[in-house]
């Protein structure tokens, strides 16, 4: 049974450029994340197009999509606000990622071609030679590659479409994480336990590790805000 089109090019090794609105609302997330736009900061449309020289069209989708990711508020006729998630819901957030992406890993170690593990492979030694130039914006980049490969590789197209919906929400926080000191070389050795495991066929190993790598996200993240607020 063939993968829905939308999952088809997922695993390709190269990021696609990214469109207007996705620069806006990753600048805009690395801004809230890292407290440089407080909680409660208003975001006027106009003053955010005109800094970044667009329409207010992309400014307002971006918005859109922050909201998703519980980083900004939308009131409605009073316009949108910086809004970081609760801790409870952060972790409620990774909790359910964390199930999503193991059991993706799971079913990969047992579905995947071999022509999807050789492309997991290729990112994987990709987010190495990262790891070397220590530059966490490719890395992430790279990094969101390869962790939709192995939603692919599940050959579940609703899994992988609830992993990529829960990624979307989770996004600026996992991004953040990459900042802090050491970060890259952790991930990288915490994937290679994944992709390990998907390369031997053992289902039970991909998800443990799958689930463990998402848990030190999570934790990893945390510390750089106790980091960034101290």
């Amino acid at each position: 049974m063939p993968r829905p089109a939308a999952l088809s090019d997922i695993s390709k090794p190269a990021p696609q450029p990214r469109t207007r609105t996705e620069a806006l609302r990753a600048s805009l997330a690395d801004d809230i994340v890292s407290g440089r736009l407080e909680p409660g900061t208003p975001l006027d449309e106009q003053e955010l197009a005109t800094r970044f020289g667009v329409s207010r069209t992309p400014v307002r989708e971006a918005i859109r999509q922050l909201s998703a990711s519980g980083l900004v508020r939308v009131r409605p006729h009073r316009g949108a606000v910086v809004a970081l998630p609760t801790p409870r819901e952060l972790n409620d957030m990774f909790e359910a990622m964390a199930e999503l992406e193991a059991l993706c890993a799971g079913l990969a170690a047992r579905n995947m071609t071999v022509a999807e593990r050789h492309g997991l492979e290729r990112l994987h030694e990709a987010l190495r030679l990262l790891v070397q130039k220590g530059d966490p914006a490719p890395y992430h980049e790279t990094n969101e590659a390869f962790h939709a490969a192995i939603y692919a590789g599940s050959h579940n197209g609703y899994l992988a479409e609830l992993a990529l919906m829960t990624r979307a929400r989770v996004a600026p926080f996992r991004r953040a994480q990459f900042r802090a000191a050491g970060r890259l070389g952790r991930s990288y050795t915490e994937h290679d336990l994944i992709v390990q495991a998907i390369l031997r066929g053992d289902q039970t190993g991909a998800s443990a590790a799958m689930r463990t790598h998402i848990g030190i996200v999570r934790d990893a993240f945390r510390s750089y805000v106790e980091a960034t607020d101290s």
